[in-house]
C-alpha cells in the first residue's frame, strides 16, 4: 500500500466518519505501513487501533483547523486524504440548483466555502508539516461534474463551479508545493457515484453496475494514488485510473 510512503508513514484522513472516509481509513488500518493516523470527524469517533488519533473537529471552521494543526503538532506529513464535500444539506435548504432561477448567493457561498476553500485551507493550515524532502501524498474529493471541459448537460451550478475552484485551488497549491518538496503529489481524485448520503437522493437515475460500495471506491483510489508520481503533482483522475479533463 502507497509503497512511495515510508514505513510508519503519517496520515491525517478529514471525514473519516463519512462513507469513503470510514472505508478510507479501514483500508489504511488492514496495512501495519501507517505508523499515526489523525481522524477527523465532526462526530466522535472510536478506534480500537492504538495508530489512530480521533480527533472530533469540523476543519470548515477556523477552530477546527487550528486544533488539527495543534494536533498535528509539527509532525511530518506524508498522507493527507481529504474527503469533506457538500452537495445537499435539507437542514439549511441546500439543493442542486439546476436553473439559472435557482441560484442563491448565500447557497453558493456555502457550496465554494465547503467544496472548494476548505480543502486549499487544509494544505495551507499544514504547509510546515508537507515541506521538506519527504514523499508527500495530498488527496482530495472532486467530482466529474466539476470538469469544464466535460460539461455538456449543465445544471448544478453551484457543486460544478466549486468544485471546479476545488480543482483550480489544488493545482495552484501543487505548483507553489513542488518548491518547498520534490517529492509532493497533489491529486484530485473523482471516485465516481458511490452508495453515501451524498449521492443517496439521486442513485435513480445512476446506471447499472455505476453504483459503488465505499469499500470499492477506496481500494480503488489507493490504487490510483499508488500510480502517480511527483511529475503528475496537480493532476485530476477518477476512480478507474483514467485522467479528467480540467
Amino acid at each position: 500500500m502507497l509503497q512511495a510512503l515510508p514505513e510508519g508513514f503519517t496520515a491525517v484522513m478529514t471525514g473519516a466518519g463519512g462513507g469513503i472516509g470510514q472505508a478510507m481509513l479501514s483500508r489504511l488500518l488492514k496495512s501495519d505501513r501507517p505508523g499515526r493516523v489523525i481522524a477527523v470527524s465532526r462526530q466522535s469517533l472510536e478506534h480500537e487501533d492504538r495508530r489512530v488519533e480521533n480527533l472530533k473537529a469540523d476543519v470548515t471552521t477556523g477552530e477546527g483547523l487550528k486544533a488539527l494543526k495543534t494536533q498535528l503538532d509539527g509532525a511530518p506529513l506524508h498522507l493527507l486524504f481529504n474527503t469533506i464535500g457538500l452537495l445537499h444539506d435539507e437542514r439549511r435548504g441546500i439543493s442542486p440548483d439546476k436553473r439559472l432561477e435557482d441560484l442563491d448567493a448565500e447557497t453558493l457561498s456555502t457550496l465554494f466555502h465547503v467544496n472548494a476553500i476548505t480543502p486549499v485551507l487544509l494544505i495551507q493550515t499544514l504547509v510546515d508539516s508537507l515541506k521538506g524532502h519527504h514523499p508527500a501524498i495530498i488527496a482530495s474529493l472532486s467530482a466529474r461534474v466539476g470538469s469544464i471541459g466535460d460539461n455538456r448537460l449543465g445544471g448544478w451550478y453551484g457543486y460544478r463551479a466549486s468544485k471546479a475552484a476545488h480543482n483550480m485551488f489544488l493545482r495552484t497549491a501543487a505548483v507553489e508545493l513542488a518548491r518547498y518538496n520534490r517529492q509532493a503529489i497533489v491529486l484530485n481524485l473523482h471516485p465516481g457515484t458511490t452508495d453515501t448520503g451524498l449521492s443517496r437522493p439521486f442513485q435513480g437515475r445512476v446506471p447499472e453496475g455505476k453504483l459503488f460500495t465505499p469499500d470499492f471506491v477506496a481500494a480503488r483510489l489507493l490504487a490510483v494514488m499508488e500510480d502517480r508520481r511527483p511529475d503528475e503533482s496537480g493532476s485530476f483522475w477518477d476512480w478507474d485510473g483514467k485522467p479528467v479533463p480540467f
